[in-house]
């Protein structure tokens, strides 16, 4: 166990004063007292800290509101099981025989608390710049991968948001026609906002994509009303 945790350490880029603090991110609750979860709701905090920064300097373009909705889909469960998997975490979790034979080293939520409690961990150990420099190294890969655009809002929540900062019912559609052969249909749908008396039809491929062009034909009707007049 000793060599796995030194490799663990290699590959976090971290090697711990206080062993411990190691230890405890890795013992699942399971397995008894001393388990990581006060850990993991500090790795939490870092975490968000952390990416918060690494978008912050990597989309400049991009307003607050993308780039929160970025770093929800990047901490994530989902994202932070695949990341524990790349560090082999599965084989150093401390489990109760129980937990163990039932899987859990694999599960995704025990995974990405453990991941979290790591990151815990190393800010306790050594502070905020070795637990950034760690989320860094993390998550640089997939931020460098994408697009600010790809996780801007699309018009139907676009739309939703706007209505709900006002207080006002989030808009309805319906198929008004459909045509073509079954596999080459074209959609029409209306999207209806009877607060606004609003009613605005978009077309397209799929129901989803015919949604979307009238949520962005209804939103640009709202924005139009909604702009000052000119001096």
């Amino acid at each position: 166990m000793t060599s796995a945790l030194d490799t663990l350490q290699a590959r976090l880029g971290h090697r711990f004063a206080q062993p411990d603090l190691l230890d405890r991110a890795l013992t699942h609750r399971s397995f008894g007292a001393g388990h990581n979860e006060r850990l993991e709701f500090l790795g939490d905090a870092v975490l968000s800290a952390a990416v918060s920064g690494l978008l912050y300097r990597h989309f400049e373009e991009s307003d607050e509101g993308d780039l929160t909705r970025v770093r929800a889909h990047l901490v994530r469960e989902e994202t932070l099981h695949r990341l524990a998997l790349d560090l082999q975490l599965p084989l150093l979790l401390r489990l109760s025989e129980g937990e163990a034979r039932s899987g859990g080293a694999q599960r995704a939520s025990i995974l990405a608390d453990a991941l979290e409690a790591l990151i815990g961990a190393v800010y306790l150990d050594g502070g905020f710049a070795p637990a950034q420099a760690l989320v860094e190294q993390l998550f640089r890969p997939l931020v460098a991968s994408t697009a600010a655009q790809a996780w801007t809002r699309d018009p139907k929540t676009e739309l939703q948001e706007w209505l709900q900062a006002r207080r006002l019912p989030v808009p309805g559609y319906r198929i008004a026609s459909t045509s073509g052969r079954q596999h080459e249909q074209s959609f029409v749908v209306v999207c209806s906002i009877p607060s606004q008396s609003l009613e605005a039809r978009g077309e397209g491929r799929s129901r989803r994509a015919a949604e979307q062009e009238a949520a962005q034909a209804a939103l640009a009707t709202l924005k139009d009303k909604d702009r000052p007049p000119p001096p």
